[in-house]
């Protein structure tokens, strides 16, 4: 199953996409929800019950997929768990050695923007860095889950560009700030189940194109910790809930290490793609533009 956020008549919606179509779910029952993270933490809901609603679908329920105004695949995400250095590579070219643990940052809901909607450069800054990666969509609510287990947790995956203001970023030892700019965030465009992808969405391609220039290239292979392993160490220490995001880290490339480094500036157009997933599109924007 592949689904959108989207915006019709002033209003959020949530679509079934199959093929250039999407299925309007609230063409056909308004009161359902439109934000997949509620309809995932209501028992009596899930995917299943998109699936069902979805089955009685007529050419009238339909839209074209080209033209949509896109919203964020979940809308109102609860918490926002983002790994760093989880790529060998990334970690080497930033000179650091391949951790024991992932380090683990957080992201607010303020700091997202959808597909096709432009990331903003701030104006504090001109070191706005693409970041491409995957994220897993919690499905289930999860604590100490043993690794067997752990992909039962996941209920689909989607885009992610964790575009970073790097100096800001390195003004502390905490990443925070540098991390969550309005409007950096790129996420989306389709969520993608688990069931139509391998297990963990491993062995994936992954990359990233500033103005249609390759700058990342790599698989979901070469994480450190995978996403299994994700789910096992973080639910030692917090409740995963439906909702929840794990954004899985960047792989090597990024422009804050080339020579000479390259960032994101506005009037840019900024891809990232994942093999089977899909491709998320943002331009650039200068703040207050």
């Amino acid at each position: 199953m592949r689904l959108v956020g989207f915006e019709r008549d002033g209003q959020a919606r949530l679509g079934v996409v199959e093929g250039d179509t999407v299925i309007d779910l609230q063409a056909l029952a308004p009161e359902f929800p439109a934000d997949l993270a509620e309809i995932l933490r209501r028992p009596e809901l899930g995917l299943e019950a998109i699936s069902r609603l979805a089955r009685g679908a007529t050419e009238r329920h339909r839209i074209a997929r080209e033209g949509l105004i896109f919203g964020l695949p979940v809308r109102k995400p609860g918490k926002i768990l983002c790994l760093g250095l989880n790529y060998h590579d990334h970690a080497k070219e930033g000179g650091n050695k391949v951790a024991d643990y992932p380090a683990i940052f957080l992201r607010t809901l303020s700091s997202l923007v959808p597909h096709g909607q432009p990331i903003v450069a701030p104006r504090v800054s001109d070191k706005l860095d693409y970041e491409a990666e995957m994220v897993a969509v919690v499905g289930k609510r999860a604590r100490h889950v043993a690794r067997a287990d752990a992909l039962s947790v996941i209920a689909g995956y989607t885009c992610f560009n964790d575009a970073s203001v790097r100096d800001w970023q390195r003004h502390t030892t905490q990443w925070t700030l540098g991390k969550n700019f309005d409007a950096t965030g790129g996420f989306g465009p389709e969520f993608v189940s688990a069931d139509e992808l391998p297990p963990g969405a491993a062995g994936l391609r992954i990359c990233s194109r500033l103005n249609g220039r390759v700058m990342q290239d790599d698989n979901t292979t070469n994480m450190v910790f995978p996403v299994d392993r994700t789910v096992e160490i973080v639910t030692q220490a917090m409740t995963l809930e439906p909702g929840d995001l794990l954004v899985m880290g960047t792989p090597a490339g990024v422009g804050y290490a080339r020579t000479p480094p390259v960032f994101m500036q506005p009037g840019d157009t900024v891809e990232i793609e994942i093999e089977r997933i899909g491709t998320l599109v943002n331009p650039i924007a200068a703040e207050g533009a």
